[in-house]
């Protein structure tokens, strides 16, 4: 089939740590240099008009995103919902939780690349779903990337249902947390 994807990148920088065990060398906070590319498609591919000749401009297609992870993603820390440093920033500097990015486990790229692809798709759907989520890449360095494509939500951890799913600026659902860790 033919069609057009509209393709879109954006950088941004982020610290995280990872607790489970997996990968003891990421369990102290540390940071990388991340760019996030997407891939758009038409949700009703179409014949190109003959006048404006766009699937969709590209400023309205990436602003809300952009927005999103210029405000919430870049310079941001990502944690697990079982993560204790939660616990500190919930008692110590609450208003810092805007910019938490809380993932239901360790917060990997493979898991960001999920919650973010259902995010941008949650956002789609809420400008009409006129475009829908082809493929997301997160480049975490310049030798790791990790390139989803697919319904995410048949990816994610079952049972968890969290911000990814809602078109709002939300990176978190902090007052779940503690019933979450208990199981």
């Amino acid at each position: 089939m033919s069609g057009f994807d509209l393709v879109f990148s954006r950088r941004f920088c982020m610290g995280h740590r990872l607790i489970s065990g997996a990968a003891e060398a990421c369990a102290l906070p540390h940071g990388h240099n991340e760019t996030v590319r997407v891939w758009l498609r038409p949700t009703a591919p179409a014949r190109l008009d003959g006048a404006a000749n766009m699937v969709e401009p590209f400023a309205r297609a990436k602003a809300r995103w952009h927005r999103f992870v210029d405000t919430r993603l870049d310079h941001g820390l990502q944690l697990s919902s079982c993560d204790p440093l939660l616990g500190w920033f919930s008692a110590h500097e609450p208003h810092r939780a805007a910019r938490i990015v809380v993932t239901p486990g360790d917060p990997t790229t493979e898991l960001l690349a999920l919650c973010l692809s259902a995010k941008l798709g949650a956002f789609l759907a809420g400008d009409g779903g006129r475009l829908a989520v082809a493929a997301i890449e997160i480049e975490e360095t310049p030798t790791n990337t990790v390139r989803f494509a697919g319904d995410p939500l048949e990816m994610l951890p079952a049972g968890v249902v969290g911000w990814w799913r809602r078109a709002d600026m939300s990176v978190n659902d902090l007052a779940l947390r503690d019933t979450e860790c208990a199981a």
